[in-house]
């Protein structure tokens, strides 16, 4: 007679194997879009293994600017994976149950999002062999004195809170059994509270830093929280209407409706926040609006950033105000489109907008400015590219989860 723990044991190795089919098998359109997507990821494979090998002198990062565009998508996509919550939050803590359906979409975006930004961290090491320096037991982990530590842990923690939560309900799924609440909900909640963890944490890591007068504002954490409550439900909003017409899953409006008022809030709040920091550096003026005048106008002939900066602006009040437009609410495409608007604005705001002036002027007063190389954007590029490959393969496998009777469901329920 066969116990239960080796039925466990026995179904397990055919459920990974049923993830792998489910996530390889599809339609012309699916196979178009991985091909492309995985070719863009080999490209930025190949652009990083170039790096790795001629050194860091192939990027565009200097001693003045250390930072560049890896560390301003790494930031972006902390914010990405904290914004996911905003499924979260309606579905367990406000009981919305059509947004229970798909709560597991959000729970997905987490994981790549941060598959992603543990990418863009290892391709900003000049040396990704020694990273084992972060690991407790192994290297000088200066835990609790360093903010890095801190963000390790919490974004790695945020990976594997997602991941047990994620693997189970489909396990179970595939299983046909009805998911054991006290076995995910109780990490769900935590993953709420860890969310926020994450974002307050990176901004501590930059506002921390006292040489650099552009971050040290305790407006900071507060800022990437809000613009992560934009980008999060920007990209959801796009993906849960690709997933109802490419995925012949049916959505319905309840949850799209959800996060639309979500991000009509949240794109007022983040531009006040903006508009708040713009007019304490230029009203008070002093040696430290420096890096504004260079974000914004320009500084001794230097304006690299300035066409990035008013494209940001023209992206976010563009996108708050066509948010309050009733005739773009019911129109899918310009609500997608809306969305797409939003979501480059804040990519470029906590990207271009704020990491690299933070370095420009110097700490000695010194104006060099910094500009992405091709090898940068490859890599860049390759890594996205990754990250929405695992975001689609998983939910690939997760549409049985999303639609009960949907194509699969029933042998999956069954095998």
């Amino acid at each position: 007679m066969t116990t239960r723990a080796e039925s466990h044991l026995v179904s397990y190795p055919r459920f990974l194997a049923r993830v792998l089919w489910l996530g390889t098998e599809g339609t012309p359109w699916f196979y178009a879009w991985m091909t492309l997507l995985t070719a863009a990821a080999l490209v930025g494979l190949h652009a990083w293994a170039t790096q790795v090998r001629d050194g860091m002198a192939v990027t565009g990062m200097t001693d003045h600017v250390s930072w560049g565009l890896y560390i301003a998508n790494f930031t972006f996509a902390v914010g990405l994976a904290a914004g996911a919550v905003m499924m979260v939050i309606p579905a367990y803590l406000y009981r919305d149950e059509e947004m229970h359906d798909v709560v597991i979409v959000g729970e997905l975006l987490a994981v790549a999002a941060i598959t992603m930004c543990l990418l863009f961290v290892v391709a900003d090491l000049g040396r990704p062999d020694r990273f084992w320096h972060m690991i407790p037991g192994l290297g000088r982990f200066h835990w609790p004195v360093s903010m890095l530590t801190w963000d390790v842990i919490v974004l790695n923690g945020y990976l594997l809170l997602n991941l047990h939560i994620c693997g189970y309900l489909l396990y179970q799924r595939y299983l046909g059994r009805t998911p054991d609440p006290r076995w995910y909900v109780p990490f769900v909640f935590v993953s709420i509270f860890w969310a926020i963890s994450i974002h307050t944490v990176t901004a501590f890591l930059y506002c921390g830093l006292g040489g650099r007068p552009f971050w040290n504002t305790a407006l900071l954490a507060p800022r990437f929280l809000a613009s992560a409550f934009v980008s999060g439900p920007a990209f959801l909003i796009v993906a849960l209407r690709l997933i109802e017409r490419f995925g012949g899953v049916h959505v319905g409006e309840g949850p799209r409706r959800t996060l639309l008022k979500i991000l009509r809030v949240a794109v007022l709040v983040n531009l006040l926040m903006v508009g708040s920091e713009a007019f304490t550096a230029f009203y008070t003026g002093g040696a430290h609006a420096a890096t504004a005048r260079y974000l914004f106008f320009g500084l001794h002939g230097h304006d690299a950033l300035v066409p990035w900066t008013w494209t940001a602006i023209a992206c976010g009040v563009g996108s708050a105000v066509a948010l309050h437009l009733p005739a773009v609410a019911s129109r899918p495409r310009l609500l997608d489109l809306t969305c797409l608007a939003a979501f480059v604005g804040i990519w470029i705001e906590k990207g271009m907008g704020l990491i690299i002036p933070g370095f420009v002027p110097s700490t000695l007063h010194e104006v060099v400015e910094y500009a992405p190389t091709l090898i940068e954007w490859q890599v860049t590029a390759g890594v996205w590219a990754f990250g929405l490959l695992v975001f689609t393969a998983a939910v690939k496998v997760a549409l049985p989860v999303l639609e009960p009777h949907a194509p699969g469901a029933a042998e999956g329920g069954h095998a």
